[in-house]
C-alpha cells in the first residue's frame, strides 16, 4: 500500500488531500511569504486518528506540519519543503466537549474556532477573554500552539494562563492525556507548559480544558485622542488608579495607521474627525450598569478628547477600525516586538531615528498592545521586503537595548527562527534543543521552525 492508502485507511479517503487544487491553501501561509510542498494534506477527526497518523509518519520518517486555521504571521503552520512532510489539519476536530460551569471550564478539540469558543461560554453565561482579529477562522490548537495575545492580555493573560490542562499527541504517536481541570497541581514538572507556545514542535495539541471567566454585566469602549505614545502610557497608569482593574484592553493607534484602514477599508470612519497624532482604543469591564461604568469613565476620562460607545454597534464600529489595520497596510516588514510598558516611548525613539536615518522616506505603521508592552511596529513601503534583515537590525537592536521581546505573540517560526539566536543566550538555546531532543529526537514535528 502507499503511504497514502495507509493515511487513507485511518481517516478516510476523502480527507487525504493530494490533488494540487485542494491542498493549495494548506500549503501557503496567510500573509503568501512562506510556501512548501508536501506528501499529502490529512484532516483527522479524533484524538485516536491523529495517533495513528503521527506514529505512522514516525515509522516512514515523515515529517508533519501541525496546521490550525492557518492564520499565523510567521510562516508556522506551512511545509518547509526541505523534506517529506504532510500536513495535519485538525479543523474537523471542532467540538467542545463539555462545560462545568461550577468548576467555569469548558473541554475543547483543537480544531474549533475561537469564536466558537467564545460563543458557548457566552451562551452558558460565562466569558472566555482570548480575543483577537482573526478570531472568526483561528482555532484553538493554533492559539495554544503559538500563545496568541490578542487584546485582553491586559487583564487576562495571554493563552498560556488560560489552559488547565491539555491532550497531546507525541511524536511517536503516544497520547498525553493531561485534561485536568485543575487549578493547583504541584505535582512535579508542569508537562502542559512545554507545549504551550512550541510551535507544534514538540508534539500536536488536540485538546484543552480552558478557563471560563463571570460574564461582565457592563461593558464600555473609548476611543481617546493622544499627543504621544507617552500620554498614552501615562493614561494607562492614570485610568488604572481611578478606575482599578476594569480595563480589559488598552490599544494604542498611530494616526497613519487608522488612515491606512479608512483609504482601504469601505465604510469606516474617523470617530473623532479630526486628525490626532495617536489613539488610544480601550476596553472596559465591570458587574454593574452600563449607564454607571460609562458614567465613571467620563469622569476618569475628563480632559481628554474621546468619543465613548453609545451602543454594541458604535463599539463594534471602532473595534473594526482597530482590528482592519493589519489587512490596510498588509505588504511592509512586520515586527511583534515587546519592551517593559514604561520603556514604550524609548524604544519608538529609538527604533524611529534608526530607520529614518538608514531609511528617509520609510513608513512607520505602529499599533499594537501598550497595556502588556505589545507593539505591531511595521515599516513601509513594500520596496523595504527585500531589505528585511537591514530593517530588522535596527528595530531588533533598539528592542535588545531595553531588554525586549522580537516577538511577544506571533511565534517564531520560520520568519524569526535564526534572528532569535541573537537575542538569546547560547544557555538558553542549548535548553531549547535539549527539551526538541528528548521529545521529538527524530526531528519530525514540525521541522524547521523555532530551531
Amino acid at each position: 500500500m502507499t503511504l497514502q492508502e495507509r493515511l487513507a485507511d485511518i481517516v478516510g479517503v476523502t480527507h487525504v488531500l493530494t490533488a494540487a487544487a485542494d491542498m493549495k491553501p494548506y500549503l501557503t501561509d496567510w500573509r503568501r511569504q512562506y510556501s512548501g510542498p508536501a506528501e499529502c494534506v490529512v484532516r483527522p477527526a479524533s484524538t485516536v486518528e491523529v495517533s495513528k497518523v503521527v506514529a505512522l509518519c514516525a515509522r516512514e520518517a515523515i515529517a508533519v506540519v501541525p496546521q490550525g486555521g492557518n492564520t499565523g504571521l510567521v510562516g508556522g503552520s506551512v511545509p518547509t519543503g526541505t523534506r517529506r512532510e504532510l500536513v495535519l489539519s485538525l479543523g474537523r476536530m471542532n467540538r467542545i466537549r463539555s462545560l462545568d460551569l461550577l468548576n467555569d471550564t469548558a473541554t475543547v478539540e483543537a480544531g474549533c474556532i475561537l469564536a466558537a469558543v467564545q460563543a458557548a461560554a457566552a451562551d452558558a453565561g460565562r466569558l472566555f477573554p482570548l480575543s483577537l482579529a482573526a478570531e472568526g477562522s483561528c482555532q484553538i490548537g493554533g492559539n495554544l500552539s503559538t500563545n496568541a495575545g490578542g487584546v485582553n492580555v491586559l487583564r487576562y493573560g495571554t493563552a498560556r494562563e488560560q489552559v488547565l490542562g491539555l491532550e497531546v499527541v507525541l511524536p511517536d504517536g503516544r497520547i498525553w492525556d493531561g485534561l485536568r481541570g485543575l487549578r493547583k497541581d504541584n505535582t512535579g514538572y508542569d508537562l502542559k507548559q512545554l507545549f504551550l507556545g512550541a510551535e507544534g514542535t514538540l508534539g500536536v495539541i488536540t485538546a484543552a480544558v480552558l478557563r471560563l471567566y463571570p460574564k461582565p454585566t457592563a461593558s464600555a469602549t473609548g476611543w481617546i485622542a493622544l499627543a504621544s505614545p507617552a500620554q498614552a502610557v501615562e493614561l494607562l497608569a492614570t485610568l488604572r488608579g481611578r478606575i482599578g482593574e476594569r480595563i480589559s484592553a488598552f490599544e494604542l493607534v498611530s494616526r497613519n495607521s487608522l488612515e491606512a484602514v479608512l483609504t482601504h477599508v469601505p465604510d469606516t470612519r474617523d470617530p473623532l474627525g479630526v486628525a490626532h497624532p495617536w489613539y488610544v482604543l480601550a476596553e472596559f469591564g465591570d458587574s454593574g450598569t452600563n449607564e454607571d461604568l460609562l458614567e465613571r469613565l467620563a469622569q476618569a476620562l475628563d480632559g481628554h478628547e474621546a468619543v465613548l460607545a453609545q451602543s454594541v454597534e458604535q463599539a463594534r464600529a471602532l473595534w473594526r477600525l482597530r482590528e482592519s489595520i493589519p489587512e490596510a497596510q498588509f505588504s511592509n516588514v512586520k515586527h511583534d516586538i515587546s519592551v517593559p510598558v514604561s520603556r514604550i516611548p524609548e524604544f519608538l525613539e529609538i527604533a524611529d531615528g534608526g530607520l529614518r536615518r538608514s531609511f528617509p522616506d520609510a513608513q512607520i505603521f505602529c499599533f499594537g498592545h501598550v497595556g502588556d508592552g505589545n507593539l505591531h511596529y511595521n515599516i513601509g513601503p513594500a520596496s523595504l521586503i527585500p531589505r528585511r534583515d537591514a530593517v530588522n537590525r535596527i528595530v531588533y537592536d533598539a528592542v535588545a537595548r531595553l531588554g525586549g521581546s522580537i516577538s511577544a505573540e506571533h511565534g517564531l517560526g520560520q520568519l524569526k527562527r535564526d534572528a532569535i539566536r541573537g537575542q538569546k543566550s547560547p544557555l538558553e538555546m542549548e535548553l531549547m534543543r535539549a527539551l526538541k531532543s528528548a521529545l521529538d529526537p527524530k526531528g519530525l514535528m514540525n521541522p524547521g521552525k523555532v530551531l
